[in-house]
């Protein structure tokens, strides 16, 4: 395959516990080996929760809204423009506490797996489960 082009028209949204995802870049989307890339959108009120992705990076950059973003024990308030860099194994998660729609892309490398995304969820392990209490 010499490439691919995703148009929006063309993007596969799918109901998730955020809200809604459509896979951009990954094993059966597109064949990539290396790279996942998911567009995302967090519904007010909807998180994922602290998780990790024990053998791949991620970049999270926001499209629109705002997220708050946790990196380990570290918060910020992420905007349209902002992202952020995780290593592989690094414990994080992202909550939308606003009246409106966050929207990210979520880069991960490599592609893992059939589906190309790997994920363990903490957020009911300590340190975690009390986090944001």
């Amino acid at each position: 395959m010499n490439g691919k082009f995703i148009l929006e028209a063309d993007e596969n949204w799918e109901v998730a516990p955020i809200g809604r995802t459509a896979t951009l870049s990954g094993p059966k989307q597109t064949g990539a080996k290396n790279l996942m890339v998911i567009d995302a959108v967090f519904e007010p009120g909807k998180q994922h929760s602290f998780h990790h992705h024990p053998n791949q990076e991620e970049v999270i950059y926001v499209v629109e809204g705002v997220l708050e973003q946790w990196i380990e024990g570290e918060k910020r308030m992420m905007k349209p423009g902002d992202s952020c860099f995780i290593p592989a194994g690094v414990v994080h998660a992202s909550f939308n506490d606003s009246d409106q729609d966050a929207r990210i892309i979520a880069i991960l490398s490599p592609a893992m797996g059939e589906d190309g995304y790997e994920v363990e969820d903490v957020f009911d392990r300590p340190p975690w489960n009390t986090m944001r209490k």
